[in-house]
C-alpha cells in the first residue's frame, strides 16, 4: 500500500458512485472510481457506497471476486468505509431478497467481516423507507472515533434506507444510533473498519466532516506504512 496511492470507491455496477468520489475530494481527497479487484490491494483506503440491494450486490462481488479482495485489505490495515448498503454488507447476513424462489431460505449471506445482521424497518406508524434529515446520537465508543472527530453530538444526517442493522450486532462497535421505526445503529467502527447508515456525501458540512476525517485516517495509516 502506498500513501500516495488514491482512495478507492468500489464499483459494484449499481448506481451513480461519482457524488462519493467528489465528496472525498471535496474533503481534501484523491479518489478513483474501480471495479477491479486488483485495485483494491494497492488503495490507501476503500470506500464502499451505498446504492442496489444486499443479495444483488453480493452476486457480483462474489462473481467478479471484489468479496475476497475487500476482506484481504481489511485484514492487512487498510481504512475501510462502508456507506448505507456497504456498511450492510461488512455483516454476516441481510433479509434482504431478490430471488424469491431461492432455496437457501431467509438470509443473504454478506462479507462477515463483522457478525450480526441487517433487517427491514417496520413501522404501523412511519414511513418506510426512511428518507430524509435524522439525528445521529454518539456512544460512547463514537466520541473516541476518529471518524466522528468534530462532529456535533445529536447532529443531522441524510437517510435514504429500508434496512438497517439489527440487535444481535456486538454493542461495542456501535458510534452513533438513531431512532427511527427502532432505535439501530446507525454508525460503527471496529479497528481499520468503519461505516455509516447516513450518506455523507449528501449530508452538507457534518457529512463533509465525517469524509474529511475518514481522508485524514487514511493520510495517518498510509504515513505509518
Amino acid at each position: 500500500m502506498s500513501a500516495a496511492a488514491p482512495i478507492l470507491v468500489i464499483d459494484y455496477h449499481k448506481g451513480n458512485l461519482q457524488s462519493v468520489e467528489r465528496g472525498l475530494v471535496a474533503a481534501g481527497g484523491r479518489a478513483t472510481v474501480s471495479d477491479d479487484p486488483n485495485r483494491m490491494a494497492m488503495a490507501s483506503g476503500l470506500v464502499l457506497p451505498g446504492v442496489g440491494s444486499f443479495e444483488d450486490a453480493m452476486d457480483f462481488m462474489r462473481a467478479s471476486g471484489q468479496d475476497e479482495a475487500v476482506v484481504a485489505a481489511i485484514r492487512s490495515g487498510v481504512p475501510f468505509l462502508g456507506i448505507c448498503l456497504g456498511l450492510h454488507l461488512l455483516f454476516e447476513r441481510g433479509d434482504e431478497r431478490t430471488r424469491a424462489s431461492d432455496p437457501e431460505g431467509t438470509w443473504a449471506q454478506g462479507l462477515s467481516v463483522l457478525t450480526g445482521s441487517v433487517r427491514r424497518l417496520s413501522s404501523s406508524r412511519l414511513k418506510v423507507p426512511h428518507v430524509g434529515w435524522d439525528q445521529v446520537d454518539l456512544t460512547a465508543h463514537g466520541r473516541v472515533c476518529p471518524l466522528f472527530e468534530g462532529v456535533p453530538e445529536g447532529c443531522n444526517m441524510y437517510f435514504t434506507h429500508s434496512y438497517a442493522l439489527d440487535d444481535d450486532i456486538d454493542d461495542g462497535v456501535v458510534t452513533t444510533r438513531t431512532h427511527y421505526a427502532r432505535s439501530f445503529a446507525s454508525a460503527i467502527w471496529r479497528d481499520n473498519v468503519f461505516g455509516v447508515q447516513f450518506h455523507p456525501e449528501k449530508s452538507s458540512r457534518a457529512g463533509l466532516a465525517v469524509l474529511g476525517n475518514f481522508v485524514r485516517i487514511v493520510e495517518r495509516t498510509g504515513a505509518g506504512a
